[in-house]
């Protein structure tokens, strides 16, 4: 069922609308009360000075007779502009003019005294005014009215205010609108541009940051992010394919050689015995690669979070370290373990064992004869675990620390030696899933390699 109302999308238009529509309301709620305030208030304070006045003049009539009222009458409303702002008649029983700025008696005046609102004539111009008529003693007549038009060119300033103040609203809503249209299509325009050349095949285009700290900013961090990590996966993945092809070419070349020279050769059964063996070998070889993407692949996954369970790392250590000591003893290396406290953080047991391994593997593969590989854990001051292998082995130049980590990737001083270049993949992958990282540094002489772990 569709739904019955829908906002409106965002675009420039909407928010200039918006904008227009929320600021002439504000502007409403707060002239509509002072126009109503206004109106109410006025019309009270000229009933109350025409009831004061029709008082104050009702009793000098009835102290001092009708001459003295005249005389009042007319020192009041000399200078008045003809009736203009206050409208006063006093009238003798025949209707005769005593006093007032009225040249006779208006039509339309009610017969009955009271207050009323009526039109009148004054000086040949209609005006509408409020008017008290008042019988006096011996039939005298007094009139005293206010102008309600008085006010009119005020309250016209007023409104011609307020449909200006309402007409710049409008200016400024679209000439907003027109800016943050241009502003937005910009933004868009760079967007649109930077996602044409990735998708031709430029994977190192980024979103321009304009830095200026607005709502799209987090946005283009955001993606720009997700465009660095997309670039690192494409190019591992052609990375990894590329070397997939370079390291399974050799063992399986191998591997073919040997049959192909044992099905045209026909040796004798010991040689062939020992061409299976190296064959076996090599197929084991190629296994081996499998597996440990197969392994690097779990890993990146984040599957194995949720096997994590609280470990033991000084335990893990001794145990690793006693594993590889008939290892080291053959080939005369001190292998050793020095804990520093009770170690524990929460992980997959398995997954640290099996990176432990591959430091500990490197460091056999690497070290001299007679050489030294320590194994120590500690509470760094950060906070975080650090389980460290260090030996004295040739080490890795600095320029190429960071790309040992890569898949696949072997320096030029193992070359000669086994291994496909991802013990140190599988590592530091681990060191992610755990939200640690892996430190190489120099141990002159040597390498000194820091699996860090909250």
């Amino acid at each position: 069922m569709p739904p019955i109302f829908r906002l409106p999308g965002f675009s420039a238009r909407t928010v200039a609308i918006g904008y227009a529509v929320v600021t002439l309301l504000v502007l409403a709620m707060f002239a509509g009360p002072l126009w109503y305030a206004w109106h109410t208030n006025i019309s009270q304070v000229r009933t109350d000075l025409i009831l004061s006045d029709t008082l104050r003049l009702s009793n000098l009539y009835a102290r001092s007779g009708p001459a003295a009222l005249a005389a009042a009458i007319d020192s009041q409303v000399v200078g008045t502009n003809d009736g203009v702002r206050k409208i006063i008649l006093f009238t003798a029983p025949d209707g005769r003019k005593l006093a007032g700025n009225l040249a006779r008696w208006p039509d339309g005046v009610p017969e009955r005294d009271g207050l009323c609102s009526v039109t009148i004539r004054v000086d040949d111009v209609p005006r509408s005014v409020e008017l008290m008529r008042v019988t006096l003693a011996g039939d005298y007549r007094l009139l005293i009215a206010s102008n309600l038009n008085r006010f009119d060119q005020l309250e016209q300033l007023f409104t011609y205010g307020l449909l200006g103040c309402a007409l710049a609203v409008m200016m400024g809503a679209a000439f907003g609108g027109v800016l943050i249209r241009r502003a937005l299509l910009a933004r868009v325009q760079g967007v649109s541009q930077t996602t044409a050349a990735i998708i031709e095949g430029n994977l190192s285009r980024r979103l321009a940051d304009m830095g200026d700290g607005d709502e799209l900013q987090l946005l283009t961090q955001t993606v720009n992010r997700m465009l660095d990590q997309i670039e690192q996966l494409v190019t591992g993945v052609q990375d990894v394919s590329n070397a997939i092809a370079h390291d399974l070419r050799t063992p399986l070349s191998e591997l073919r050689a040997r049959l192909e020279e044992l099905s045209v050769a026909r040796p004798s059964a010991e040689e062939t015995f020992a061409e299976v063996d190296a064959a076996i070998n090599d197929v084991d070889r190629v296994m081996g690669i499998f597996n440990a993407l197969l392994r690097l692949a779990e890993i990146d996954s984040g599957s194995r979070r949720r096997g994590f369970v609280e470990v033991d790392l000084a335990s893990l250590c001794d145990e690793v370290a006693e594993f590889y000591l008939p290892v080291a003893e053959l080939k005369e290396i001190s292998l050793g373990f020095t804990p520093h406290g009770a170690l524990h953080a929460v992980g997959d047991r398995v997954l640290l064992a099996q990176a432990l391994g591959n430091l500990v593997e490197n460091a056999l593969k690497y070290a001299p004869e007679h050489g030294v590989i320590a194994i120590s854990a500690a509470r760094a001051s950060s906070g975080m675990l650090e389980i460290v292998v260090a030996d004295n082995g040739p080490g890795i130049a600095e320029h190429e620390r960071d790309k040992v980590v890569r898949r696949f990737y072997r320096g030029d001083d193992s070359r000669g030696t086994p291994g496909v270049g991802l013990g140190l993949s599988v590592v530091s992958a681990v060191a992610r899933l755990h939200g640690g990282a892996l430190v190489l540094e120099d141990n002159r002489p040597g390498l000194r390699v820091t699996l860090q772990i909250p």
